[in-house]
């Protein structure tokens, strides 16, 4: 989700669960501020831990790198910074773990220098947030995908010197694939660090014109995301990244954009296209039970059962956007009928706890 204005999101999470005033917290990145009590999830009488990967934020304090370059126009909504309402929304939510990451990506844009400056900032001040409350955060970096070495090293130094827990990356790094062999770098070291990588698309820049999907409906984000991620999954199926690199493991954000939908299409298309020139060894389908996971932000009972039909319960992990306001997808999970009791222990928190090493 890009930049915006926050409908207030208390309103939408009053519908969840009332508020009640709990313990006070203080921290080096707010104010005292009360708690509302915690909601616990349990499946069949067993407490679940819920994990959400899809969790933004960002550190204004980078503005500072900023003076004098052409991005310190770059903006920040002070309502996406760490502070005591994010433990508010993720207590009355039932959120037991957030995998926080900052995913606009425009230091794609920077020169090397900069760049590492920022990423170094980033990374550092989410190991500071996560340090003051190791039990509900863990962090994700977003490395400098432009220099692919750069990014290697970034997403080593985030794992072993910082504790973060892997990587999340755009769908395209300046209008080229990632699955451009100029990447392999970047994708050999999260193989051998077994570091998952999120994937979060920005309004498909890379692909669609300027302007086309302008005007009423903000399509840039409803119809330009899902797409973005579509692209970047496929590419990294049909380039042969995946084969090249089989441990390692992909999140699609917004439901895995049309891919699970259009997963029939896409599992013929090398067959029945004479240009197609796939490099993939596997199905598509293949990828989808192993490499690719999908979020669960998908908001209907039939789309969730869809994407638990084409995926499998495995495959789909719990996310939520937060702080943006789209509709919560928890009670989705719990309240599905086709869904067993291990497999929404599974989707709403099991499938992430081993692949991004919580101790719960």
């Amino acid at each position: 989700m890009e930049e915006g204005t926050m409908p207030n999101r208390r309103d939408f999470l009053a519908t969840v669960g009332s508020a009640t005033a709990g313990a006070f917290v203080m921290t080096r990145f707010g104010d005292a501020l009360a708690q509302t009590t915690r909601r616990e999830v349990s499946i069949g009488g067993q407490r679940a831990v819920t994990v959400d990967i899809h969790a933004h934020c960002v550190f204004p304090e980078v503005t500072d790198l900023l003076v004098g370059t052409e991005f310190s126009d770059v903006g920040f909504a002070p309502w996406q910074a760490l502070g005591p309402e994010r433990l508010d929304d993720m207590n009355q939510l039932g959120i037991d773990y957030q995998a926080l990451s900052i995913n606009r990506y425009w230091w794609y844009g920077t020169d090397r220098a900069l760049a590492t400056d920022i990423v170094r900032l980033h990374d550092e001040g989410l190991a500071a947030w996560v340090s003051e409350h190791p039990d509900r955060f863990v962090a994700l970096t977003s490395p400098s995908l432009q220099y692919p070495e750069l990014a290697a090293e970034q997403l080593e130094y985030a794992m072993n010197e910082l504790g973060h827990r892997g990587a999340s990356v755009g769908g395209h790094c300046n209008d080229e694939s990632l699955s451009d062999p100029k990447y392999d770098p970047f994708w050999a070291k999260a193989e051998e660090l077994r570091a998952p990588i999120f994937m979060h698309p920005n309004n498909s820049f890379n692909l669609i014109r300027e302007g086309a999907l302008a005007g009423r409906g903000d399509l840039g984000n409803i119809i330009g995301n899902p797409l973005e991620t579509t692209a970047f999954l496929t590419r990294m199926m049909f380039d042969g990244t995946l084969d090249k690199f089989p441990g390692l493991k992909v999140v699609g954000a917004h439901g895995g954009g049309y891919l699970p939908s259009y997963l029939g299409r896409t599992e013929v298309a090398c067959e029945v296209r004479n240009n197609a020139n796939c490099a993939n060894t596997k199905q598509p389908s293949d990828y989808l039970k192993d490499q690719i996971l999908i979020d669960s932000m998908v908001f209907s009972d039939e789309a969730l059962r869809h994407l638990v039909a084409e995926v499998g319960a495995s495959q789909i992990v719990y996310g939520t956007d937060l702080p943006f306001n789209w509709p919560d997808t928890l009670d989705l999970i719990l309240n599905a009928s086709y869904l067993s009791d291990a497999e929404k222990i599974a989707i709403v928190g099991g499938n992430l706890v081993e692949m991004l090493n919580i101790r719960a």
